[in-house]
């Protein structure tokens, strides 16, 4: 069974992309974030010509995240538990039916990025992963197994960029952003690209500025958090790059995560 994370930074700009994704990797889930268009916008019928079915959380030219199957997808929750107030279309998730195996529920995230640090948006990136720390223990009691999958917007560590520096006044690198990422596998969730390689130079975002696809310049911040039960099922992760190199791009490329 294959999962993907994709920040397609607007599906209706990338639409030819995903569809064109779809058909050669044939993943049985997609969790999409940034999609900028509300949900009726959303292209529910061509996804679904491609195999599909498809929920999503929209929101008019920001945001907006959405999952994708080819498996059967119930018990939908669209916005992460913890303030009834926030409006941003940034997170939902469900839960997988999978033949002779048990569910799995599934999430597709869209963690604020918080810059400027000055401003409102810190503090509000801050709440939003400690609100996500507390929906995951609640699910970790259950013992379910589940991932969380998105753009997390965090820069976990030094050999997550390919120069540091850069990013010491940024929201995605502060001490408090990575401690707060750090909490989140201190739960027991485990990053799937990690458990699977140490290596450095390993990117899933480059800025669409001062050429830095063409220098390498780039970021690992998207990224697969796995609980204890589907970290057992676990068998490979992968950084799909060479999207990045397609014809106008998303300046973020797919993680694939595998299971037996």
């Amino acid at each position: 069974m294959k999962i993907v994370t994709w920040n397609v930074n607007s599906l209706r700009q990338r639409l030819d992309h995903l569809l064109l994704f779809l058909k050669a990797e044939t993943p049985d889930a997609v969790c999409l974030q940034e999609l900028k268009c509300q949900e009726t916008d959303f292209p529910f019928m061509e996804i679904e010509a491609a195999g599909y079915s498809a929920v999503a959380l929209g929101q008019k030219a920001y945001n907006g995240v959405a999952i994708l199957s080819r498996l059967p997808l119930g018990d939908i929750r669209r916005g992460l538990p913890g303030d009834e107030e926030d409006g941003q279309a940034r997170y939902i998730e469900g839960i997988l039916t999978v033949p002779d195996k048990r569910p799995m529920r599934i999430a597709s995230l869209y963690l604020p990025n918080g810059n400027p640090l000055n401003s409102e948006k810190f503090p509000y990136k801050l709440a939003w992963m400690g609100r996500l720390a507390t929906h995951a223990g609640t699910l970790l009691r259950n013992e379910e197994a589940f991932i969380f999958a998105g753009d997390y917007n965090v820069i976990p560590e030094p050999r997550d960029a390919s120069d540091p520096a850069a990013w010491i006044n940024d929201a995605l690198f502060q001490p408090v952003t990575r401690a707060s990422f750090r909490k989140l596998l201190s739960l027991g969730l485990t990053d799937a690209l990690r458990a699977c390689s140490d290596a450095s130079g390993l990117y899933t975002f480059w800025d669409y500025q001062a050429g830095a696809w063409q220098r390498n310049f780039g970021i690992r911040i998207d990224h697969c958090l796995l609980s204890p039960q589907a970290t057992d099922r676990l068998l490979s992760s992968r950084i799909v790059k060479e999207t990045r190199g397609w014809e106008k791009p998303s300046d973020h490329v797919p993680v694939m995560v595998e299971f037996a």
